[in-house]
Formats: C-alpha cells, structure tokens, sequence
C-alpha cells in the first residue's frame, strides 16, 4: 500500500449510508445498540432487579466485574504510553499516543456511564466526593481518583476535538493544553497508580468470601502490575483491529504507518517482562500463603489454566515475538493477554467471590446485564470508529503539523 502524505486534511463528515446498512459489522452494532437501549430504559423503570441477578449475598456483579474492573484495566494504555514517551523520551512510539489516549478517554468515561446504570441512586453517583466523611474508604479514593483522571483524559484528548473543529478561537487554547502534556501526564501516572491498584484493595475487606488462590494481600499490587501490561496489550491488541479496517488504515498516514512495527515490538518487548515479574509474583503468593493444597481442587485447576495459558503463556509469545521480530505472534499474545485481564477479574469479583456458597446461591447474570455490556462495549467501538475515522487520531491534520510534537 502507498504510504500516504505526512500530514493531510481532515475527512469531510459524510457517511456513505447504503454502504453503512449493507454491512454486517453495522447491522450487528445496531441490533446491540438497540436492544441495550431497552435495557437501560427498563432498569430506570422497573428498578436494578428488574434487570439484574444482584442480591444481598452478591451485590456486585458484571457490571462491577466486567464494565468497571475490565474497563479500567484495559483502559491503562492511556498512561502507560504517554508516559513512555513524554516522561521516558520513547519518541518512536508517538503515533501510538492519540490512538491509546482516545481508547482511554472512551474506556473511562463509559464506565462512568456504566456505573450510573449500576448504582442504585445514580444521581447520587458524585455525593461521597464532595459530601462523604469517610475519606479513609478505598471505595472514596477510587471514585475521587476516577473522578479527576477522567478530567485528565479529557483535558489531553481535547486537542484532537480542536483540531476537528478547526475554529480559529480554538488554537490558542490548544497550543496551552500541550504545554501542560508533561504535567497532565505525570497526574495521570499518579492517579492511575492510585485506583488501579486500589480496586484490588476494595477486595481486602473480604478474605471469607474470596477464594483463597486470588485473596491476598498483595492483591492492589497485581491489580496495579496487571493494568500495566493490560494498557499495553491493549494498544497493540487495538492497532491489529484497525490494521484490519480497511476503511481506517487508509486514514493513516506516514508517521502511523512507518512507525507501526517498533510500536508493537516495544510495547511486546515491555509486557513480556512485566508479565514475567507479574506470574512470579503470584506463584510467590501462593507459596507465601501455602495454598498448594488448593491446586489440587476445581478451582486450583482453574487457577492453573489463567496462570498458564493466559500468563505464562502471552508472556513466552511475546518474548519469541520480539526476539525473532515476528509481528504476527506479538499480536497473537495481546489477544491472549487481553483475555488474561478479562478471566483474572472475573475469577476476583464473580468466579471466586462467595466461592463456599451452594452452587444456587451463587450469582449467574442475567440476560440483560450481558445485553448492557455488550451495549458499552459496542458504544466504546462505534465512537472510537468515529473518532479515528473523522478526526486527527490516526493522520496529522496539514493545519497542524506540531500535533504530535
């Protein structure tokens, strides 16, 4: 494919509507958009258990596990990139910066959205920041911290809007938002390493209910070192899906394009030690704690299988990935690792939460809390389409040729 101009104009906002309806993809995302727009209204209406599996025994459920503690996790690429490249001079990996910050910025603010579903009183949602007492509690930490990393996200993807819009009253409030990069990239590593490691720390309250093989007290450190390769991940995992759009790849122009590869090779480079560091802290864990005898259960084998396969595993593939520069394999192990991330906070918050309960006490979730987070899922999708589609995400605007400077 012919590389494309440095630096080029932005797409004029028209959408080929018969082309749209024809496709698959499209129709598939509409049925999803649609059905989960019911869902949200019928939760308004007839209240969170008319709509979810929650109880008293199991009051958090995938809208917790999934949407929030996955959403976050996967979400990390924002800080972990901006903070190799603004804090540790990595510039070859600056085409991977907007893309990574606009996933990040959509990944925060529709658990937010999700989270307003899943509160009993979402309007209430802000309440402990401004009003609570308990300033001690993990949970207030979390959402403060949530609360201003969102801002922080929003402050550093407001460039791209700017450039979008191209309104002359825009330029000079852009050119102050990126003299604030650094610092807003430093206050987003902090904040970051606040809330990912402290919704592991919201588990710490509840050494009866978790299993033994994920309770620990280390558990707001795996959080924390897991996050970090998940961003990663994240990224390439991300860059393959685009690669794949046709439609988005010609968006892309030179630096996307020629950059690529060492985004990937470095990125796989990273996780595959952080990763190793991650499977022999939680093998430590267990030999800390002397749970082996667990291993020998149904749970143990389970355990097994995440650190094996969804660990060990994407960390071997992208080792060799790197060593021999194969950029298949190195994308093979994202979707691995991804998956690794998903099964880790499943096994945390719903697989191995209240694991001594009888089996029709534990919880299962409904029908429509799966359709709801298909529903976020596929809205994150649909705008980051839009997003990198119509905006200066994946190309340099020619109006603006320090964008990424």
């Amino acid at each position: 494919m012919a590389l494309l101009p440095k630096s080029m104009p932005l797409p004029k906002l028209d959408i080929d509507w018969n082309a749209a309806l024809r496709s698959p993809a499209n129709i598939i995302s509409a049925l999803i958009l649609a059905a989960g727009g019911v869902v949200f209204i019928m939760r308004f209406v007839w209240g969170l258990e008319g709509v979810a599996a929650i109880d008293n025994n199991n009051p958090w459920g995938i809208w917790i596990g999934f949407d929030l503690l996955c959403g976050v996790a996967l979400a990390a690429g924002g800080y972990t990139c901006s903070s190799a490249v603004y804090l540790f001079g990595m510039k070859k990996y600056h085409s991977a910066v907007r893309p990574a910050i606009s996933t990040a910025f959509l990944g925060y603010a529709f658990v937010v959205f999700a989270l307003l579903v899943d509160v009993g009183r979402p309007w209430f949602l802000p309440a402990p920041v401004f009003f609570s007492q308990g300033t001690t509690s993990v949970l207030f930490e979390v959402g403060l911290c949530v609360m201003i990393y969102v801002t922080v996200l929003l402050v550093e993807w407001s460039p791209i809007a700017m450039e979008w819009l191209n309104w002359p009253m825009l330029k000079k409030l852009r050119q102050i938002v990126l003299r604030l990069t650094i610092p807003l990239t430093v206050v987003g590593v902090i904040l970051s390493t606040m809330h990912q490691s402290s919704l592991g720390a919201l588990y710490l309250i509840a050494p009866s209910k978790l299993h033994p093989l994920w309770y620990s007290s280390f558990i707001p450190v795996f959080f924390f070192f897991s996050s970090m390769y998940a961003g990663l991940s994240m990224v390439i995992f991300e860059g393959s899906l685009v690669h794949r759009s046709k439609s988005l790849v010609g968006k892309m122009d030179h630096t996307h394009h020629a950059e690529a590869n060492d985004v990937v090779l470095g990125f796989g480079k990273a996780a595959s030690y952080i990763m190793f560091g991650y499977l022999c802290l939680r093998i430590t864990d267990v030999a800390m704690q002397n749970n082996w005898q667990y291993l020998f259960t149904g749970y143990g084998l389970w355990f097994l299988l995440e650190l094996t396969c969804f660990i060990a595993l994407p960390c071997f593939l992208y080792a060799l990935g790197v060593r021999e520069k194969r950029i298949p394999l190195i994308r093979l192990a994202s979707v691995f690792a991804v998956a690794g991330i998903i099964m880790y906070r499943f096994n945390v918050s719903i697989i191995g939460f209240n694991w001594q309960l009888p089996s029709a006490e534990r919880y299962f979730p409904s029908i429509t809390e799966i359709i709801f987070s298909a529903f976020v899922v596929t809205m994150i999708i649909t705008v980051y389409r839009f997003f990198a589609t119509f905006m200066p995400v994946l190309f340099e605007h020619s109006d603006y040729k320090d964008a990424h400077h």
